[in-house]
């Protein structure tokens, strides 16, 4: 039996890593009757084995796990000196020196060898999709391996592989691109139709959804299940700073950008993504390097005006409510959004 229908509700918890995904909120989602979900990325092995302890200390429910892939791909060594050289003021005025634009793997090796020592349920991938190796080995060990694709050609592939089931992203997805490469555009909808029409696996929905009504479109258009991570950025388990929950309580319009990590990702547009995006290279994990310690000076000051704020199209939508909650109310939306379709097909016929 999958862990997906095992669910009560029909709702995944996204792995937001950098602080919002915690496992008091991995615990909640899956305690309510989702799906929680640990982020790996941006953690040492460590964190992530006492993270693990901490939900199954707070629910017996199961709940999944989401690793970075290492970014295979080199970097222009020049253009990230560059961008260095451009916010290199701006870090003075800070108080704060940029970090090394060095490379790495974020540990992915150490990880996976812990996860696969220790099983969870639900291992997810993001940046690319895994060697056919590890997910025959997580799935010897009984995880269910998900893999997360932007692009119809992507799910093929993971198929291809022995995945479990597929996460489809769309563009309108806060946070990092789960695909490789990051280039992509296309909607979720459009997606979710294309990846349904190429791949027979469980499909899980991912990009804008955080009401009820969004999340039965994705069902009625061939999703399993719905992914929302903005829906719980105001959520009191949420790791969140209350400078990203206020910037999320609010209307600015979002904007994918590089200017931050290196890697495309959506966030809410401010000072420094309009004034940086278009100089900023290609090159994760070199460019977060780089930026960490100013990113980190602006969320110490409060200054929505250069910190990283991912969040999705959908944004202003997200409610401030415990994470059980959210998932009880968007689930009675669901219902509540079927039914109402259900009874105008009435008339239609």
């Amino acid at each position: 039996m999958s862990v997906l229908s095992t669910l009560r509700h029909p709702i995944v918890a996204a792995p937001m890593a950098g602080g919002p995904s915690t496992p008091a909120l991995a615990a909640a989602v899956s305690a309510a009757g989702g799906l929680g979900f640990l982020a790996a990325g941006m953690i040492d092995t460590g964190r992530l084995v006492a993270d693990i302890a901490e939900v199954r200390a707070r629910t017996d429910r199961p709940f999944g796990v989401n690793l970075f892939l290492p970014d295979p791909g080199g970097v222009d060594e020049a253009a990230i000196q560059a961008y260095a050289q451009r916010l290199a003021p701006l870090a003075a005025e800070r108080g704060v020196s940029l970090g090394a634009p060095v490379g790495g793997d974020d540990a992915y090796p150490e990880k996976l060898a812990a996860l696969l020592a220790d099983p969870v349920p639900v291992v997810s991938f993001v940046f690319g999709l895994p060697d056919r190796a590890a997910v025959a080995a997580l799935r010897e060990r009984g995880t269910e391996v998900w893999a997360t694709v932007t692009r119809p050609d992507a799910a093929t592939a993971a198929a291809d592989l022995g995945v479990d089931a597929v996460v489809v992203q769309g563009t309108e997805a806060g946070g990092h691109r789960g695909g490789l490469p990051d280039d992509d555009d296309y909607a979720l909808l459009p997606l979710l139709r294309l990846v349904a029409a190429c791949c027979d696996l469980p499909l899980v929905a991912a990009g804008g959804i955080v009401d009820g009504p969004a999340v039965a479109a994705v069902l009625a258009a061939g999703a399993a299940a719905a992914q929302l991570g903005t829906a719980f950025l105001r959520c009191p388990e949420a790791g969140s700073s209350p400078m990203h929950r206020a910037a999320v309580a609010g209307a600015a319009p979002t904007a994918l950008t590089r200017s931050f990590t290196g890697k495309r990702a959506r966030g809410l547009a401010n000072d420094f993504l309009r004034q940086h995006d278009a100089a900023a290279p290609t090159g994760y994990p070199q460019v977060l390097h780089l930026t960490r310690p100013l990113l980190a000076a602006a969320r110490r000051d409060g200054d929505a005006s250069v910190a990283n704020l991912w969040a999705g199209q959908a944004h202003p939508l997200a409610r401030d409510l415990p994470a059980a909650e959210v998932v009880t109310e968007v689930s009675a939306g669901v219902r509540a959004a079927l039914a109402a379709v259900l009874e105008r097909s009435t008339r239609w016929g």
